[in-house]
């Protein structure tokens, strides 16, 4: 099959959270099908390229910067085909510290906030923003990334799964406002993957603790928790999102794909 098979040559998506992670891997698989991606972030400066990606700096919990990214997006081509809503930030937190010994461990208001600012304020910005210009274009794309989490939630990541419940609500509801304007929304739910380079010690101690093991015993065992029998790759949420921003998915929105492996609480 040829590589441009997705005909996504030319078409201008923007990613955020595109600097690093999951989003990094999705700007490159949308570079290697000859998509202009644009790496929307916090730690990247407009105007920049980051190996022949344009770059623009954007808060996606503030309504100004959001604003800004947009206009900057517009401004370099003219058009938005895709959104790609993945910036999210994840704090492992325990409902309620049972044993009282990391209290800091324990679901707060501020960390509370913190999450869904980001993964449920910062994506209705981000898509609201995109839709504006998407209806005028009477065209467009909103995926969101999600997480199988927000299916079956998750042990010590109650707020966080919460927030991709919300996500995967969105996605349903968004795509049924939007189908008159030939707009689709989706969402993606990547279950375990890969190591992003993301997940530091202090992540690693919180989650150990939420679920009561030390961090060196957090479990890498996939074989009996993944039908495939292993975690996921990067690029493999990267080739699911660029299909489904392109023409080649046009009959599909209102939905979440899972990227699991199969993972379920069954």
């Amino acid at each position: 099959m040829s590589e441009n098979w997705l005909e996504l040559e030319g078409k201008v998506v923007a990613v955020t959270g595109g600097a690093s992670g999951i989003g990094k891997h999705v700007v490159e698989v949308l570079q290697s099908v000859g998509a202009n991606a644009v790496i929307v972030d916090m730690s990247v400066e407009t105007g920049d390229e980051i190996d022949g990606a344009y770059c623009v700096k954007c808060n996606v919990t503030d309504p100004d910067s959001v604003q800004a990214m947009m206009d900057a997006v517009m401004e370099k081509y003219g058009k938005v085909d895709a959104l790609v809503n993945n910036a999210g930030i994840n704090m492992p937190r325990l409902l309620v510290d049972v044993k009282g010994e990391k209290p800091e461990y324990e679901l707060s208001v501020d960390s509370f906030d913190k999450m869904f600012n980001v993964n449920v304020k910062g994506l209705f910005l981000c898509a609201q923003a995109a839709a504006r210009i998407m209806v005028k274009q009477k065209h467009g794309v909103i995926l969101n990334m999600s997480s199988e989490s927000g299916k079956e939630g998750s042990q010590g990541q109650s707020a966080y799964s919460a927030t991709k419940g919300a996500v995967d609500s969105f996605t349903r509801s968004w795509a049924k406002e939007l189908g008159q304007y030939n707009i689709r929304v989706l969402a993606c739910a990547p279950g375990i993957m890969e190591a992003t380079g993301l997940r530091t010690d202090a992540y690693n101690e919180a989650l150990a603790y939420t679920r009561g093991v030390k961090p060196e015993n957090l479990s890498t065992d996939y074989s009996k928790t993944i039908p495939l029998g292993r975690d996921g790759k990067l690029d493999e949420v990267g080739n699911v999102v660029a299909f489904l921003v392109s023409d080649k998915a046009s009959y599909i929105t209102g939905t979440t794909y899972n990227i699991s492996g199969g993972k379920s609480r069954g």
